[in-house]
């Protein structure tokens, strides 16, 4: 992938379902939509999930274009692949950033998520997840409870030293 997501806003929603997507995030959705073109409308996946999800996550065509191929590889049939077919093509709709670089969310995905008048981006990499802001404060909350106690001035990039170690 040519570029990754970075950083986090909040922004309004209006009463038709609209989001204002930050012209970084929007960057990227052009960068890794390989049709896209100046005066063309950059597509995206928006992924709603199983009914445990609290956020949607907006993926690039070419993020999603690897998850595709990812899950083609696996057995047909298998429990894992129907999991994934389920979620990623299932529980997603395909969608367009409008001239105006507002992105419209459908009101049966704003209603899942309880979205009303604020939405909170947070970059993950190869997607964006899109929470209410108090449903990602709490998120937080729980992540950062799962995060080792770490010793003033401890640098957090050694926690991928330990991933490295229990992957090989």
């Amino acid at each position: 992938m040519a570029r990754r997501f970075r950083g986090s806003e909040e922004v309004k929603v209006d009463a038709k379902g609209r989001v204002s997507i930050p012209a970084k995030f929007r960057r990227v959705f052009e960068s890794c939509d390989p049709d896209w073109s100046t005066g063309k409308r950059p597509q995206m996946v928006i992924v709603f999930g199983t009914r445990d999800w609290k956020h949607l996550q907006l993926f690039t065509i070419e993020a999603m274009n690897e998850i595709d191929d990812s899950i083609a590889a696996m057995p047909r049939g298998s429990a894992e692949r129907n999991l994934l077919e389920n979620i990623y093509h299932g529980h997603a709709e395909e969608t367009e950033i409008d001239g105006d670089g507002r992105l419209v969310l459908p009101q049966k995905l704003r209603e899942k998520i309880g979205l009303a008048d604020g939405a909170f981006f947070i970059s993950a990499g190869d997607s964006l997840k899109v929470w209410t802001p108090e449903s990602y404060a709490e998120e937080e909350q729980r992540l950062e409870s799962l995060v080792p106690d770490f010793e003033p001035g401890a640098d957090p990039l050694s926690l991928l030293g330990s991933a490295s170690k229990t992957e090989g």
